[in-house]
Order: C-alpha cells, then structure tokens, then sequence
C-alpha cells in the first residue's frame, strides 16, 4: 500500500474522439557508392560532455506513437464472484451490485520503438490489448496501420508490424550489463502531446510492482522523468542503444498524477526473449520447476533453524512436477541456477522462466546444512491456468475456535470449503475470522487462509494448534499456509 501514491500504467485512455493521454542503429540505408554515413559526435566542452544531441538525433527516428482504439460492449449486470455467495457472507465478503458501462469507444495514446527496418514494432501490452485498430505515426509523421503479430500479458510485452520498408531501428543492448548510475534517455509520446526526451539515471534493478499481472517482472528503475503516454516507449544508453521499455510510474493521484521521479521499465533482455518468441510462434513458452518459493528473513531462517538468510526457500513441491522428479523437497534453499548465485525469488522465478522448456538446469541446494546439487528437466509454465474455485450454495460447516496467541478463529476444512478454496484436499484448518490487529494479521494473513503446518507438525485440530504453539514458547513460529492452492511459509510473532 502506497498511501496516496499508485503505480500507474503509462498508457493513457480517453473517451470517443477525445485524446489524451542483425544490426545496427539505424534501418535507413545509403545508396550503394555514397560514403557511410559518420554518427554525429557527442558535444565535449572543457572535457566534459555538454549535450545528449548526438544519442537522440541517432535514436529518436525509431520511436513512433501509437494510437489505439477499443470497443466496449458490456452490458448492465451482477458482477460475479468466483466463490459461493454463502462463503463470501461467512468470511465477511458479501456481493456487490456494480452496474457495467453503456457500449463506448476508448481511444489510447502510448509509445512503441521499431527494432528491425520491416516495421517490427515492440511496446507494451497495455498499450494495444484489446484493441480493434491500432495506428502508428512515425517521428516524421507518417501514418500507418498496425497489426498485433503477438502479446504477452505476464511480462505486458507485444510486438506489432506496419507494412513498410527501410525504417530507422534501434538495436537491443544488454540490460544486465547496465549499472546503478548509468545515465539514460526516456524517449516517448507523453500525454500524446508529441515525441519528447528525457534524461536521468538508472535509480535501482530487480524491481517488482506487482500492478501488470506480476508474474514475470524484473524492472530497471529510472528517475528519468515518464509520465502516461510513454509506455512501449524507448530507454536508451548514451551508446544509442535500447536498453528498457518504459512501462510504468509511481504516482500520487493514480492514473491522474505525474511524474515524480520514479518510473519502471522491462529489461531489453527479457525483451528480446519474449519477442523472438512472440515472431516465431506467436506465444510465449516458459520454463517451471513446480514449486513455491519465498525470500528468507532473519525470522524465517531462526524459525526453520537455518544458517543464514541466503537463498531461496522452497515452501511447497508440486507432486509431478520437474522438480519433484528431481528430488527437489520442501525447506531446500536453493542458492544456485547452473552455477550463477539466486539472490530472491523473483530472480530465481525469472531465471528458469526464461529457460525453454524441457532444458536440463542444475540447481545447488542447502538441505539440512549440507549443500548438494540437483539436476531438473523443466516444465511449460500453464500461463492461462485459472483461478480456482466453482459456485457452491451450500454452507460450510464447523464450530469456530479462538487461537488468542495468533489472533485467528479456526475450523476444520470441510469438502464444500475444499472445493470453494480450490483445494486438493481437506487438510488443515481454516481461517474463518481474524483479529485485524493481532499477530496473524500482521504478518499478512487473511480468512480464507488454511493453515497447514506449524513449525513443520502438521495440524488438523485447533489442539494440534495449540500444542505446537505452547512448544515453541513464545519464539517466532513457521507456518505453512495454502492460499488459493499456493503453499508458503509466514513466519508469526504469537502474543
């Protein structure tokens, strides 16, 4: 929560006919015996560089605007819960009416870059989704029409292409070579006022902000000032080339603010994975293990007696999966992916992702203090798996008990909740209410959350509960937790 600051995606929407908001640099190309063209020289003044004109007069030619239109056609009507109204009322969720908009046209203004002279165009997702025509207009005002050759929702990434030929370009560099500090230039269409630059340095790496679907994001930040329009625009190195898609800000006023000097955008690296991916199959196909991981704290590692907080913990293996296959068990860290250090889960996340399926990686593992190796064959990520859950009238039941050392009340999973929650089984105890300001809350617990472990003793009864409470005298306790069939450890200071 960000207080009255959001994260904001940079494209901005309007109403009918209102706007709002291998190789080398350049496509273009000499006529056969003319002499090649030299790139201007940066402007040095005492020894120091005094303009930035060199790397825009060489960049901005391959960033266009793009403008695309979408039709609504909702109609007036519940919007529907994927869980049972009855459960929604015991965990205190009821249904709400929300009446849907009247048929209307949006029309988006974002940014997008070409990166090969044929009129292959790379931008955002939330850009061009859903749109029924999309237009580019080059920085000499050229106009063209634009189709979707592929998107990709998880890392908001899409490709499109105009047809023409000889396009000035921009080539991909290396986003993992880019340091804390590097300057760079922002280059895109704010609030479709026309293409504009901007100059700053890159502020942080590794970045999540969980506001696009979240579940590949690997961002470079930058105070290189963006605002909304400039998403699928350029961020570039003083070399010219592309290092970053800007994509999104944090802002206070929500969609409505401006910059403030903190804006996101998607590494070249994963980039250029997810757009050879998308040209040549038109979809993305992603590496996965089968597990749940989580970042170890101070707390986590004292809770499972761990040495350290280095690593990633496993907290669930999916049974199947190719890291069950691989002997991969719940509580291994892993601190290594074919020999190259994980410092987080997203990391790690990230780094068998873009690993193609059925690819054999290494994994070093701690288990019980002692460090081995593991060999996995990866899976395909199910991109499109859905939220699970169906519509259930009957009422679950169960008599609630108070865990006053958590701050929860608990019951046993029955099969209808099982199947309301989208579990596999009926193990654990579920939370049916919870004191928002006890322990439990604290650490980020919900209702609906079925606790499945403390420190590592299976539960089933509040007994169990307590028992294993009473145990760990006081000290931080390891709770193993499914939420919605995701299975992690929430560490627990109890009263």
């Amino acid at each position: 929560m960000f207080d009255a600051r959001k994260l904001t995606l940079l494209v901005g929407f309007s109403l009918l006919f209102t706007a709002s908001c291998k190789p080398g640099l350049f496509g273009a190309k000499a006529e056969p015996d003319a002499a090649p063209v030299q790139p201007p020289q940066p402007l040095v003044i005492d020894g120091v560089r005094a303009s930035y004109a060199d790397v825009v007069e060489k960049t901005t030619p391959a960033v266009v605007r793009i403008r695309a239109e979408r039709k609504e056609t909702e109609g007036p009507g519940m919007m529907q819960s994927p869980f049972g109204d009855d459960l929604f009322r015991q965990f205190g969720f009821p249904p709400q009416q929300q009446p849907r908009q009247q048929p209307r046209i949006e029309r988006g203004a974002g940014s997008g870059v070409i990166v090969k002279s044929d009129g292959t165009i790379l931008t955002n997702n939330h850009v061009v989704e859903g749109a029924q025509k999309i237009t580019v207009i080059t920085n000499d005002n050229r106009s063209f029409d634009a189709k979707i050759v592929g998107t990709d929702k998880p890392s908001d990434l899409a490709v499109i292409k105009v047809e023409a030929t000889d396009l000035p370009f921009l080539t991909l560099g290396n986003s993992d070579s880019v340091r804390v500090g590097d300057i760079v230039l922002a280059i895109g269409n704010p609030l479709d006022i026309g293409q504009s630059v901007t100059a700053g340095i890159i502020s942080a790496k590794s970045r999540r902000t969980g506001l696009s679907d979240g579940s590949y994001e690997d961002f470079l930040q930058t105070d290189a000032p963006i605002n909304r329009g400039n998403s699928g625009g350029a961020l570039v190195n003083l070399g010219g080339e592309l290092i970053g898609i800007n994509s999104q800000i944090l802002s206070p006023g929500g969609a409505s603010g401006g910059n403030i000097g903190i804006g996101f955008a998607i590494p070249s690296n994963m980039a250029r994975t997810v757009m050879e991916q998308l040209i040549a199959n038109g979809r993305v196909r992603r590496g996965q293990l089968g597990i749940n991981i989580q970042n170890i704290d101070a707390d986590t590692a004292e809770a499972l007696k761990l040495k350290d907080s280095v690593g990633v913990l496993v907290s669930n293996v999916k049974p199947g999966s190719a890291a069950d296959k691989a002997g991969l068990k719940r509580e291994d860290v892993i601190i290594a992916v074919n020999g190259e250090k994980v410092e987080d889960s997203n990391a790690l996340r990230n780094k068998v992702a873009q690993t193609p399926p059925g690819t054999a990686i290494k994994l070093t593992v701690i288990r019980n203090g002692s460090e081995t190796e593991l060999s996995a064959t990866l899976d395909e990520s199910d991109a499109d798996k859905a939220a699970a859950g169906a519509k259930n009238d009957e009422k679950s039941e169960g008599s609630g008990d108070q865990g006053g050392k958590l701050g929860v009340s608990l019951q046993p999973v029955t099969p209808q909740i099982a199947k309301q929650l989208g579990l596999d089984s009926t193990d654990g105890l579920v939370i049916s209410d919870i004191d928002p300001a006890g322990p439990a809350a604290e650490a980020g617990l919900t209702r609906g959350d079925v606790l499945l472990e403390v420190n590592r003793k299976p539960v089933k009864t509040t007994d169990d509960v307590r028992s294993a409470l009473a145990d760990a005298g006081g000290k931080p306790v390891a709770l193993l937790v499914s939420r919605r069939g995701q299975v992690t450890y929430v560490v627990v200071r109890p009263k």
